[in-house]
């Protein structure tokens, strides 16, 4: 039998001490994490991931001083191997895209419940991206608007439909938001995943995603 996994190490940052102090009690119930330090501002943040090293970090954008857009920028610089999942009140397009361009891989709001937070973290500790579903819907938006021009110089193999799934994975949605925006089946949206991966030569969703993004599709 093979051992058990160890806890993932997570490093809190929000400058309302009840809310951290909430968050903290919910994931340390899960066993697949542990909350290992706690900060209130950017530079503190900055600070704490030096000292614990920690696999994952929920940021908030709302720090005093340096901001939480500007801590996950620098965090990712020092640190790219960690993976931060943005919680925060701000439901703006341009804070949701500021957070994807710095690398955060999610970004929930904070009216979230415990089941929503600890799926994201999950979700996020495994390689994923999620977003809750009002931001991912906006972000689908957005990136549909933008048109499909890189996609179509990046991925020539890749037919219409194909590349119009490629930008909405890389916008965050899953696949069956995937389908509702396109409204066809579940399986429909799988089966054109899997000519993708075929096509781009990658073997998961969370390649795909960083090939898209490297082409100019989603955040840069």
């Amino acid at each position: 039998m093979s051992e058990p996994s160890s806890p993932l190490r997570v490093l809190l940052v929000d400058d309302h001490p009840l809310f951290r102090e909430g968050l903290a009690a919910a994931v340390d119930l899960d066993d697949g994490f542990s909350v290992v330090a706690q900060a209130s501002t950017g530079e503190e943040a900055l600070t704490e991931a030096a000292r614990t090293t920690p696999d994952l970090v929920v940021m908030d954008l709302g720090l005093p001083g340096l901001s939480g857009i500007e801590t996950t920028r620098r965090l990712l610089t020092d640190r790219p191997e960690t993976r931060v999942v943005v919680m925060t009140m701000s439901e703006e397009d341009s804070n949701l895209l500021a957070a994807m361009r710095a690398g955060a891989r999610g970004y929930l709001l904070k009216g979230a419940v415990r089941e929503e937070i600890l799926h994201a973290l999950h979700t996020v500790g495994r390689g994923g991206a999620v977003f809750s579903p009002l931001m991912a819907g906006r972000l689908g938006s957005l990136f549909a608007a933008m048109g499909s021009a890189p996609a179509r110089e990046a991925f020539p193999t890749l037919t219409t439909r194909e590349r119009e799934i490629l930008e909405l994975l890389a916008g965050g949605l899953s696949y069956r938001q995937i389908a509702q925006r396109l409204f066809v089946v579940d399986k429909t949206v799988r089966n054109h995943v899997g000519s993708i991966f075929s096509k781009l030569q990658v073997h998961d969703r969370a390649a795909a995603i960083v090939r898209a993004r490297d082409a100019g599709l989603g955040p840069g």
